[in-house]
């Protein structure tokens, strides 16, 4: 943590500012993975497997070998040895799907890569992997999106005597909720363009976390570290399914190699389905319990999900739920259960997004059991400290998000019986959920660059993945120097640069603060103690900069002494600066404090019985995210998080066809998700209250928190105008008609 003093405020750091990636994105300007096109590219497609649990018996590819642009097909027996990540961090390399591809003949899930075809054209590639022939040995398969009674679950948190408090407690709830399998749908494919050049790897990649990558790409390849690097300038987003290395990546990577020249591979929107992640189908028992006036005496939350066969991966519903409200008595317990269908792996918000579906709509429920306002009963039971460690919040507005959204949206006009609220023939529902995501921040490096020119460069190997981080670090730099931001290069995006943090749990803004400013202040120290012969009798804190020129602090900048004059005199074409902070799960800090940025949404939904039409209308959503570097930006995220939770609450959901174990609606016209024509009249407010523990600026990471708690705001505005509590999602119609 940096110990340098808090930057006041100026026109760069909390306001709205344009992206200054905008023109190359909106002019097709900007490159992304699948338009690199590099001199003698080949093009790579994989088979994948039509059974969901098996063996393969026999591969027939002699067909599709002989057809016309055909270099090769990569199978067991012939893509050489590839290596298992030896341990899961970000250092050694982390994935969610352990096994290399084509390590076995064993297939544990549907569309598993079997083969891989490499040709001249990727129609050629196309039409050669559909002519490639398996047989297998079938297997019995499981892809049940219903995960019944789990014994073995572990304790993830637990105070008091849960079970004693909810069984002696006047007021009740226990019910089961349940979210679906969910599909990363970016309009981004995932894509690599992988190059040998004889001696070393480029990877070019749809990468939230380049560092990582690289990092698993030389463990599982088996080379040294100085022999790969992974550029991603530009991500058409990810929501947490980029995050992690995939085995497409490999797959590109040997066909380079062996036919040394260029391969692209770009994933199929069918295969977004199967082979590159989703989140999994979660089951949550939640008890609440409660003394007549509102008082939690017992939380109990045990939940489920689905992992792949060979993978374990964990969705911790539980993450939010020890320090959400107060209560004496609390336990929570998870455990995962094994299904034949691809790893899950982390999306927007993983673990708290469904989590507190659950909490928010029990809380709920529990309100209406005790003929509470459900905005009064969370207010009821806010926290003092972290109950779960002892531990002060940082910095904690809870309260502050509840009153200001219930003001907002007119939550005292609220009538609480169902279906008494009308509005031009329409039955309004309105409902409220809080949320909470953890503040995160990981170790980066950053180095900045004065040059002669007036102009300015930031560099750091973290990826801007459209949340706006390439601005951001234009603003952090500008908020030192007064540059512009249109004079400041920013590098991002190469492993070749400063080691940057991952671009997931809403950490990098907060991982780059430190060493960012800390690299800026670095260089323009380096700037004034050069610049001092040039003023007579000065000394370095005599003098000041700004945008070309070092002055005196009493003078106008303009009367200064250009940087080209000055680097000249010292010989220098920039005055530079580096510096690195630390982070990470086991930060030090959290052992001091408890970080989080909450928020709360207010939903109304419109209901029209006789043509069973239902809406969301309206989301107020009030956020205390610390300081918000860039509004503009920042609500943005929370906007298209909230149009994220309104696809969650009514439509998404993948479904796996019982015979084959094949995902059903792998596309765009099945696989229904919230548009423009969906979205209701958004309303977001950020508090501001700078959590300077964190950082220097105070900032916390806003990006996944809008999704948390929408989806149970709003069905708690379906049970408000029909009703109905639903406690499955999506919400269907034929819920709302039973």
């Amino acid at each position: 943590m940096s110990t340098a003093p808090d930057i006041k405020p100026s026109k760069f750091i909390g306001r709205p500012q344009s992206r200054i990636d905008g023109p190359l994105k909106v002019s097709g300007r900007a490159t992304y993975t699948s338009d690199v096109d590099l001199p003698g590219m080949l093009y790579a497609v994989p088979v994948c497997s039509t059974i969901a649990s098996g063996k393969i018996t026999s591969l027939e590819f002699a067909a599709a070998q002989a057809m016309p642009g055909v270099k090769l097909i990569l199978h067991r027996g012939n893509i050489g040895k590839l290596y298992r990540i030896p341990g899961n961090s970000f250092e050694d390399g982390y994935v969610d799907e352990q096994r290399p591809p084509f390590e076995d003949d064993i297939i544990r899930y549907y569309g598993q890569y079997v083969a891989c075809v490499i040709a001249e054209t990727f129609e050629a590639a196309s039409a050669a992997a559909a002519a490639v022939k398996v047989s297998y040995e079938v297997s019995e398969h499981d892809v049940s999106t219903t995960l019944g009674v789990h014994d073995d679950l572990k304790v993830a948190s637990e105070r008091g005597d849960a079970a004693n408090a909810f069984e002696q407690a006047p007021v009740k709830i226990d019910e089961l909720y349940s979210t679906p399998v969910e599909t990363h749908n970016p309009i981004e494919l995932h894509a690599t363009v992988a190059h040998w050049d004889g001696d070393s790897y480029t990877f070019y990649e749809t990468s939230q976390a380049i560092s990582n990558h690289r990092g698993t790409l030389v463990q599982m390849l088996g080379v040294p570290k100085e022999k790969v690097r992974v550029i991603s300038r530009y991500l058409g987003s990810g929501f947490g399914g980029k995050l992690w290395m995939w085995p497409h990546s490999l797959l590109a990577g040997i066909a380079t190699k062996q036919m040394e020249r260029p391969v692209k591979l770009v994933v199929s929107r069918k295969m977004m389905f199967q082979n590159v992640g989703h989140r999994p189908t979660t089951e949550q028992r939640v008890r609440l319990a409660a003394n007549a006036d509102g008082k939690l005496v017992s939380l109990r939350h045990d939940f489920l999900n689905h992992s792949a066969i060979a993978d374990d991966y964990a969705e911790d519903c539980g993450e939010a739920t020890p320090s959400m409200y107060s209560t004496k008595n609390l336990r929570v317990t998870g455990g995962t259960v094994k299904r034949n269908v691809g790893s899950p792996t982390s999306m927007r918000g993983p673990g708290a997004v469904p989590g507190l579906f659950a909490i928010e709509s029990a809380m709920d429920e529990l309100a209406i059991a005790l003929e509470i306002d459900p905005v009064q009963l969370r207010l009821l039971n806010e926290p003092k400290v972290d109950e779960s460690s002892g531990l002060p919040f940082s910095s904690r507005h809870l309260v502050e998000c509840l009153q200001t959204g219930a003001e907002k949206f007119g939550w005292s006009k609220r009538t609480p019986e169902v279906g008494s609220m009308k509005r031009d023939g329409l039955t309004l529902g309105w409902g409220v959920g809080a949320c909470s995501w953890p503040g995160l921040r990981f170790s980066a490096e950053a180095s900045v660059d004065l040059r002669a020119d007036g102009t300015a460069r930031v560099a750091c190997g973290t990826q801007d993945i459209g949340t706006g981080t390439y601005t951001i670090l234009a603003q952090l730099v500008a908020e030192h120097t007064g540059i512009a931001l249109d004079k400041i290069e920013v590098g991002l995006g190469d492993t070749a640069l400063p080691i940057g943090p991952i671009s997931g749990g809403s950490a990098a803004t907060a991982s780059v603060i430190p060493a960012v400013s800390d690299a800026t202040r670095a260089a323009v120290k380096m700037l004034l103690s050069r610049a001092v012969s040039a003023f007579e009798g000065a000394k370095e804190e005599d003098l000041a900069m700004t945008s070309g020129f070092v002055h005196r602090k009493q003078d106008a900048p303009e009367r200064g002494v250009p940087y080209a004059q000055i680097l000249e005199a010292a010989n220098m074409h920039a005055a530079s600066g580096s510096a690195s902070a630390k982070g990470g799960f086991n930060d030090p800090l959290k052992k001091k404090w408890s970080i989080h940025s909450y928020g709360a949404h207010f939903a109304e939904v419109t209901w029209e019985p006789e043509t069973a039409r239902l809406r969301v209308s309206r989301v107020v959503t009030v956020i205390d995210g610390g300081k918000i570097l860039n509004p503009r930006a920042g609500r943005n995220q929370v906007e298209g998080a909230v149009m994220m939770g309104v696809g969650m609450a009514l439509f998404e959901h993948t479904t796996y066809d019982p015979r084959t174990g094949a995902p059903i609606n792998s596309n765009f016209a099945d696989y229904v998700m919230a548009t423009h024509a969906d979205a209701p009249k958004l309303d977001v407010t950020f508090l501001d209250h700078p959590d300077t523990v964190f950082n220097e600026l105070g900032a916390r990471g806003i990006a996944e928190i809008g999704l948390a708690g929408i989806a149970a705001a709003i069905t708690g505005a379906v049970h408000h105008a029909t009703g109905v509590r639903v406690r499955k999602l999506p919400v269907m119609i034929e819920d709302l008609l039973g």
